[in-house]
C-alpha cells in the first residue's frame, strides 16, 4: 500500500473508453510522519478522495481489484482515506 496526498487531478479528453467517468488524481506518497518522499503517482480514484486528503492507494494487480476497477487499465487506485496515523 501506499500512504500519499492528493496534490492534483489530470484531464484526459481521450483517454480508454474503460476509464471513461473515471476521476484520475495526482497523489504524492507521504512517509508515515507526513513529510514528502519522492516522485508522483496517477491513480484512480475510487472513494471520492479530495484535494490535499491523505489517502492509501494500490498498485498493480491489487488496483485492478478495487471497486469499478475491475478489467480496466490501472496501476494505482485510491481506496482509502485516512482519518488518523498513530506510531508506536
Amino acid at each position: 500500500m501506499i500512504l500519499a496526498r492528493v496534490v492534483g487531478t489530470v484531464v484526459a479528453t481521450r483517454k480508454d473508453p474503460r476509464l471513461e467517468g473515471k476521476k484520475l488524481l495526482i497523489l504524492k506518497p507521504v512517509s508515515p510522519e507526513g513529510k514528502d518522499e519522492a516522485g508522483y503517482v496517477v491513480a484512480v480514484d475510487t472513494v471520492s478522495a479530495g484535494f490535499r486528503e491523505k489517502v492509501l492507494a494500490v498498485s498493480g494487480s491489487s488496483a485492478r481489484l478495487a471497486e469499478g476497477c475491475k478489467d480496466t487499465p490501472v496501476d494505482t487506485a485510491i481506496i482509502g482515506i485516512v482519518d488518523e496515523i498513530h506510531l508506536d
